[in-house]
């Protein structure tokens, strides 16, 4: 009977029982140290070399989806993670995790932080045989000004005048993860980021760069899919920055889904929310087929 059961399930095209664990929250407290490669330089720009560190769970076979993630601080602070730890949730799930470092307002203005996370993208794709990355699936993933560099790296176009000559061969992006990023930046569009950190960034270039600088320039059927995540009680980038961004979507078809978080502040969210973040980002991403 047993028999009977496990072979009508392999007709019927059923997981193994372990991939489905990954929306399990006491699995990802359970994730073994995943194997690190850490300080790789993936960039000399600006008089410095930018560094990227790899995270990749051994347990998983074959190639393996890649979460890119891009750090906040409003473009001019911040640094790529320390440790691991808080990325359990997609390693359980079998992703492998790159963390980003770029070059940020102090050392060179806009568009240089773009250009270096899409560098970053492009790095995942010619060393996807070395790491065992599936080039395909790699998903720009960034918090705050981090998320507006997610939704920058994955929404520009082929051809674009912003990349690097040297970065312009991408990987397939089949979604992206932005959390309580900048949408608008000029002040007087809708939700707009409207902290002097953006000046700082933008500096003194012409004004078509707040244009061009803002994801809401690139809005179109054609791009990824986005997860969205913003606390509607968040007092640094207004709540309206990402339901802006959700109708624009909706209005071009793109897929996307938005996950609000009821009282919560910049990134700032109760454990019990995050697990609830994390767990609707994995089934989205599920959805796409980018978790199997």
């Amino acid at each position: 009977m047993i028999a009977k059961t496990v072979a009508a399930a392999l007709l019927l095209g059923a997981a193994p029982a372990a991939a489905q664990t990954w929306n399990d929250p006491a699995q990802w407290a359970q994730v073994a140290e995943p194997a690190a490669t850490k300080d790789v330089v993936y960039l000399q720009a600006s008089g410095q070399d930018l560094h990227l560190d790899v995270y990749r769970n051994t347990a998983f076979a074959g190639p393996r989806p890649v979460l890119v993630y891009i750090h906040g601080g409003a473009w001019w602070k911040g640094e790529k993670p320390a440790s691991w730890g808080g990325f359990r949730a997609y390693l359980a799930a079998g992703f492998s995790v790159v963390t980003v470092q770029y070059r940020l307002s102090d050392t060179a203005r806009a568009p240089a932080a773009v250009q270096d996370v899409r560098c970053a993208l492009s790095w995942v794709k010619a060393n996807a045989r070395a790491y065992g990355f599936a080039p395909k699936r790699v998903v720009p993933y960034g918090t705050s000004a981090g998320g507006h560099l997610a939704l920058m790296a994955g929404m520009l176009p082929k051809g674009n005048a912003i990349d690097l000559p040297a970065c312009r061969d991408q990987p397939k992006v089949p979604a992206i993860l932005d959390f309580y990023g900048p949408y608008h930046l000029k002040p007087a569009d809708p939700g707009a980021f409207k902290s002097p950190s953006t000046a700082r960034w933008i500096g003194d270039g012409p004004d078509a760069l707040w244009t061009t600088m803002s994801p809401a320039a690139y809005v179109r059927k054609a791009q990824p899919p986005v997860f969205i995540v913003h606390g509607d009680a968040d007092p640094t980038v207004p709540f309206e920055a990402s339901t802006t961004l959700k109708t624009d979507l909706d209005k071009a078809g793109v897929t996307n889904r938005f996950h609000p978080v009821a009282g919560g502040a910049h990134g700032k969210f109760s454990k019990e929310d995050q697990v609830k973040v994390e767990q609707d980002a994995l089934q989205f991403l599920a959805d796409l087929g980018v978790v199997k």
